[in-house]
Order: C-alpha cells, then structure tokens, then sequence
C-alpha cells in the first residue's frame, strides 16, 4: 500500500512540474511567456495618495506634539550624604586597646582610631524626571525620587539649572510636589485619565538611563488600566496605575505620560521587569490621584485623605454562598471601629459593601483607594448587602488618621533610632533577594556611631517584626516608634539574605 501511494505521488509531482514549466501561472503560452504588469486605476493611485497624506498628517502631529510638550519636562538631579562603617576591627583590638584607654595615649591619632569602627561619609548622585505644571514653577515627580536627598537642582530644556525646594511628598501615591523660582515657564495642562481608554495613543518623555538621553521621547498605547496589587508602593500604597508599552527605563521615574491632545495623564513611576531593563511593561500614577495628591499639598501643606472606618476581605464564591449572595462580589466588612465614620452611619461587620456611589466596588483595593480620594467631610452612598436584602447607607467620610501622625518628622525619628527605614518594595525585594510574600521595611541608611550599628544592624537589613510585632509598612514601624521612649529597649527581628537574627539595643536621645 505504502509503494504504490510513493508511486503515485511520484508522478503526480512531474506532471504538476511539466505543466508549471510549460503554462506558467496566470495566463499566456510556452512561445509567448506571461510577462505580470500589474496596473492602478485611477481610484487606486487616489487611495494610496490619500493614505500617503494621512500618514504624512499623523507623523507632523506626533512631531508637533513632541515639540511642544518637550520644553515642559525637567531633569530632576539630587544629592545626598550617606554615612557608613569602615569597620576597623582587626587581629591587633585587644592589643591596643590598654593605650586607647590610657588618658596619655587616647587622643593621639594613631591610638584613637584602632580597632575602633570609623564612619566615612559618601556623596551619592541620583537621577529621574519631572514634569512642570504651572508657570510660576510647580513640578510633579516621584517621591522616590528625591527621598531624602539633601540638594535637588532642575534642569529646564535650554540647560539652565535652577535648585528645587520641596513643597510635599506622599510615599503612599509616590508623588512628590517641587517648587522652583521662575516666571513665565511652559506648563503642561492636567487630561483626565479616567476618560483614557485601553488601547489609546500616549507618549513618554523623560531622561532614561542617564543625562546624555535627557528629554528621550517614546510612544507606545495604553495596554492596560486600574493595575493595583502589585505592591510597587508597598502595603500602604494606594495603587491605581496606567500600563503601557511606551518604553520607560531608569531615568523616567517622575516623567510625563501624554495623550495626543498633548494632556497629562500619568506620571511615569515603575516598570515590570525580568532584566531591569524595558520590557514593554511600564506604570503611570494616574493624572487624576496626581492631581488631588498635588492640591492638597499646596493648599493643607500635607495629603488629605478620607476615612470610613471599617476592615474588609475579598469575597469568594464559598464565603458569597454562606451570606447567601448570589454571586461573589463586592468587599465583606470584618470589622467596624468604634467612634468611626462606619459605626455612625449603621454599618456592621458581615455588611457586604456591593456598590459605592452607585458604582460596583471590584476590589478591597479599588474600594480603600476611592474612600481615601475623596474629602474629609464627604458624604457617599454605599450599597450593602446584609440578611438577604440590598439597601443603601449613607457615610459621611472622616479624615484618615494616619495623616495627621507626628511621625512625619523623619529627621527625629531617625536621630532617636539612629537609622533610617524605607518600604519593602517588589523591586528591593528582588535585589536583596528575599522573597515575594516576605513583609517588612528595609533599612536604608545606619549611623555609624549609633547603638544599632554596634550591635550589628546593617543597611538592607529587612525588619519584619519590631519588640514581637510584625511590621509591615514604613508608617506602621514608624507609629510604633513614636509610642518608645528613650532609654527602652527595641528588639528587631531581621532579615538579612537567608539568615533571620535577632538585634537589641536601647533608644538613644536626640
């Protein structure tokens, strides 16, 4: 069977190539070869010049566009003082040690600095981008940006650099407000980034990777909206970003996204990467919780943010049939704090909050999110589930506490602690290389001299519990600082690579 089905494609394969060769394709004869010219009507040659100016029209747009939109983007460079421990311990401490302590010998150069540990102090230069939004010299940018950096200095389009004060910053949004003093200055107007759609056109300037590609153009679309849990921000993060696949690198952080009516949409702040590289993954902070964050900083001095009162889970199909819901949606209330905007307004635990202001809550995120947007003093409609009927609730929004925290004052904290603590990050995760589920803030900077780093605390040391409570937040370990006082005693738990240990140490004064 096989031999013959061999034979007969055998020769069906010549005769397809017999006539090939001599009929070639489309028409004509073997004397006379088909020669193929194709021909455009009329109507042809104008689609194609129609098309041609079409392209033509949208390449001059996208170049107008750049032009205009270019000189209102900065270079935002800062400096910083980082102090850290030389060591100095060697083989030869015990040795010295006598003529350290003898009051002959102690102050001579030499003896004092023996096997004592030595502080020296480094300049470290950071770079990212920013964006001006008003002519008397606004700027947005991130907040990661310019933490704690001593000196920010701004690069406008011509080169000419101007220092930069800090109005505010809200680590929890990753947006900072900075002021320089100029007139007159090109300013890009605010879009509203909830109209944006998945798919749209945006652009991206910014300075990635270095000064030599300040005001670096890309141009991508909008691939995906309302990205939250991605822990980019850290517990306390309220995250709403904009995905796109206008390439954003190292550098960008604090840039603009634009739409093409030359708006400000998003303010460029992290990418998804396996490489640290671009990888067609980047994030913007929406334009519209920029804004808010911007506003309120410059009229109240600080991030104003409701407050409703009341803890939450996701709700899944196993807890929906148990409250005999339907189907599984909407956020399952676990907890009503007392004097709080909830307990007012009737809520109770087991509430299922369906429905805020008319709109379904998706999420536990996107419900804690909008009540932190809106102002104090605001009253929204919530739609509940509760013993098998729906009604509606009415909350008038208190202020969120957290906000109004002494522990703002960084400096202090960190002269009382003798080190300072930044949020654990998904990308500092993957850089210390501790992995995705650990909790905790990671130690930026220690103080040679203080207590902490004699008993052996090291910068990117990650703290996951504070006297036995886990920490999980920078407010968090912050807040539970503020309630020690010096002379007490603070027992960290830390993480340090694979290896967990224990440090002690008492609380200096100021």
């Amino acid at each position: 069977m096989k031999s013959h089905y061999s034979k007969f494609a055998t020769a069906l394969t010549v005769v397809l190539v017999f006539l090939i060769i001599r009929v070639p394709l489309g028409a004509g004869t073997a004397d006379e070869p088909y020669e193929f010219k194709p021909r455009e009507s009329d109507q042809q040659a104008e689609l194609k010049d129609e098309s041609q100016d079409l392209l033509t029209r949208f390449n001059n747009a996208l170049v107008n566009l750049s032009d205009v939109t270019k000189p209102t983007v900065v270079m935002v460079s800062t400096e910083r003082t980082v102090r850290r421990s030389t060591g100095g311990r060697g083989m030869f401490d015990d040795f010295f040690r006598p003529f350290r302590d003898d009051p002959f010998f102690r102050d001579h150069p030499f003896f004092r600095d023996r096997g004592e540990d030595r502080e020296r102090e480094y300049r470290t230069q950071g770079l990212g981008s920013g964006v001006i939004v008003s002519e008397d010299g606004y700027i947005l940018t991130n907040h990661h940006v310019i933490a704690q950096a001593d000196t920010i200095k701004i690069t406008l389009i011509n080169q000419k650099e101007i220092p930069a004060t800090v109005v505010g910053s809200d680590p929890n949004t990753d947006i900072a407000v900075l002021k320089i003093e100029a007139e007159n200055l090109p300013y890009m107007e605010f879009g509203d980034s909830e109209e944006l759609q998945v798919g749209e056109m945006v652009m991206a300037i910014g300075s990635p990777l270095g000064a030599a590609l300040a005001h670096t153009v890309t141009q991508g679309i909008v691939s995906a909206k309302g990205r939250e849990d991605l822990n980019i921000l850290g517990r306390d993060g309220y995250e709403n970003f904009i995905q796109t696949d206008a390439a954003i690198n190292r550098g960008n952080s604090g840039g603009p996204l634009i739409n093409m009516k030359g708006e400000l949409i998003g303010i460029n702040t992290a990418i998804a990467s396996q490489s640290g590289g671009f990888q067609g993954i980047g994030f913007a902070i929406p334009s519209n919780m920029a804004r808010n964050v911007m506003e309120s900083i410059i009229e109240k001095g600080r991030v104003v943010r409701g407050f409703i009162g009341v803890e939450f889970q996701r709700l899944d199909e196993s807890l929906a049939r148990a409250f005999d819901l339907p189907e599984a949606r909407g956020v399952l209330i676990t907890n009503v704090s007392s004097d709080s905007p909830a307990e007012e307004a009737g809520l109770q635990p087991e509430d299922i909050i369906l429905k805020f202001n008319g709109r379904e809550v998706e999420t536990g995120s996107e419900f804690r999110r909008r009540v932190a947007e809106m102002s104090p003093g605001t009253e929204i409609t919530l739609t509940i589930f509760r013993d098998g009927d729906e009604m509606d609730v009415n909350v008038t929004l208190g202020e969120h506490p957290t906000d109004d925290l002494a522990v703002a004052d960084q400096e202090t904290i960190r002269d009382v602690i003798g080190f300072s603590v930044t949020e654990l990050t998904r990308e500092l995760a993957e850089r210390l290389r501790i992995r995705p589920d650990v909790e905790g803030v990671v130690v930026e900077e220690v103080d040679g001299n203080s207590p902490a780093a004699e008993n052996g605390l090291r910068q990117g040391d990650v703290i996951v519990s504070l006297n036995r409570m886990p920490v999980t937040s920078v407010s968090e370990f912050n807040e539970a600082v503020s309630e020690m006082t010096v002379g007490e005693s603070m027992l960290l738990q830390v993480l340090r690579g694979n290896q967990r240990l224990f440090i002690a140490f008492e609380l200096q004064s100021t």
